[in-house]
């Protein structure tokens, strides 16, 4: 699970024209059944059957795909022109396409083909998402086991972002809570959503360490400080909210809670990987709020055929009949779909694990152009991080999997020559945040502001 909520601010046209944003917080898939080579011999009835059930599961039958995919014949040369080559695309001035970007018009026509623009924003946000298992204390040695190894202040410097989630699920316990599949109300409609994910999201436990305070708690205090610092300059707010896997669905629900008690704010979900979060009332409440979701899903990939996997929104069809079953689950928003096979870098068989990981997301979302594309062969985002923590790419191209942890597996030799655990910095260490600190953090505030725009 990862996920990153994000304050924009847009700037008057006498101003500059990017547009600035803040952190709040550093904190589909579909089992797919391929047609067998065409066969006139077929049992025509046997087809029909595996449609119907297909149908009622919510699994989806393709034919063999008609695009054909990027082939490498050396994979030396491929090496040294990928080396010297820069992992960015030249920036261009986005704002006046921002709303659209951030689904305005629902990513009408920019979805397939996918807009370059929209290409960069989404592995933006994946970015953004992926810090948080990059940083998380996965130390069982570590006294801070569990926590961000690093501040608020300097958590995307540290990790090579430079300028700006709730992480996914990782432990036993969390995946317990995930999939407990009970629908709970939220709100005051006949909205439900999935017990343990709003259990996740509104706990709070004085006894435990780093969350004394619920998830929904730390991060409206945030998102509600900001938005009142940028509608005091008279200036336009919104709010773009990130995740992965179970981030997913936290976003979506603090999605749900920024929109409701924040009228007119604009508020968009980009999410990797997210399972379903609640019914169709809740769908139909994000929508009356006016909250955009773009769900980006691997084929092949388990969780956001979770929960409902039988019981989902392909029953809709039979309202009609049944009239609206508010104990189904359903997913909201438009869609993003990949395809593993797609990319000539990824190792083919099922590999769930590896589906899953946020880094196969967004190299798939990199070289997407259309469904009836090839992978771009020009696509800029280091290849190499797919294997950062999993076995997914193909061995010809002689990259370790599991490669990324810290040197010396996080120790370091004293000035007596011992190995030992490092101290973290004060500001590293988790902790409640007190009113002087707080105090300083809004005279940087307030200092970054004029430094930006001037008084």
């Amino acid at each position: 699970m990862a996920l990153s909520a994000m304050i924009h601010n847009h700037l008057p046209t006498t101003l500059n024209t990017g547009v600035n944003r803040i952190s709040v917080i550093h904190a589909h898939q579909e089992i797919v059944f391929d047609h067998p080579k065409t066969n006139k011999t077929m049992n025509r009835g046997a087809l029909r059957l595996a449609e119907s059930l297909s149908n009622l599961l919510h699994l989806h039958i393709e034919p063999p795909s008609s695009r054909k995919n990027l082939q490498i014949s050396n994979w030396d040369v491929f090496d040294e022109e990928k080396h010297n080559t820069p992992t960015t695309s030249p920036k261009e001035l986005v704002a006046d396409k921002w709303s659209d970007i951030h689904g305005s018009m629902d990513w009408n026509n920019l979805l397939d083909p996918l807009h370059p623009w929209l290409r960069r924003e989404i592995v933006k946000y994946g970015e953004f998402a992926q810090t948080t298992y990059d940083a998380f204390d996965f130390d069982s040695f570590s006294k801070y086991c569990e926590s961000c190894r690093y501040n608020n202040n300097k958590l995307f410097e540290k990790l090579g972002l430079g300028k700006n989630g709730y992480k996914g699920t990782v432990a036993p316990s969390e995946w317990y809570e995930d999939f407990q599949r009970k629908l709970e109300p939220i709100g005051i409609g006949d909205a439900k959503v999935e017990h343990g994910f709003l259990s996740i999201y509104t706990s709070d436990n004085e006894s435990t360490r780093y969350n004394k305070s619920s998830a929904s708690e730390q991060v409206m205090k945030e998102v509600t400080k900001l938005v009142q610092f940028y509608q005091g300059k008279a200036e336009e707010a919104s709010l773009t909210i990130t995740g992965h896997s179970l981030g997913g669905a936290l976003a979506l629900l603090n999605a749900y809670e920024a929109a409701t008690n924040l009228p007119g704010l604009h508020v968009s979900v980009i999410s990797f990987d997210a399972p379903r979060v609640g019914n169709s009332a809740f769908r139909d409440e994000l929508d009356e709020l006016g909250v955009k979701t773009l769900r980006v899903v691997v084929k092949k990939d388990l969780v956001p055929r979770m929960p409902g996997i039988v019981f989902n929104e392909s029953l809709q069809r039979f309202d009609d009949i049944t009239g609206t079953l508010e104990w189904v689950y359903t997913h909201v928003g438009s869609e993003l779909r990949l395809d593993v096979s797609s990319s000539p870098y990824l190792k083919r068989g099922f590999n769930p694990l590896e589906f899953h990981s946020l880094e196969t997301y967004l190299h798939l979302v990199d070289g997407f152009l259309s469904a009836d594309s090839t992978f771009q062969s020009d696509a800029r985002r280091d290849v190499t991080l797919v294997n950062k923590a999993c076995d997914m790419l193909v061995d010809e191209l002689r990259i370790p999997n599991c490669w990324y942890q810290f040197v010396n597996k996080g120790l370091v030799c004293n000035e007596h020559g011992r190995w030992v655990k490092p101290r973290r910095e004060p500001e590293d260490i988790p902790s409640p945040i007190g009113e002087a600190h707080e105090h300083t953090l809004r005279i940087d505030m307030q200092e970054s502001y004029q430094m930006l725009y001037g008084s």
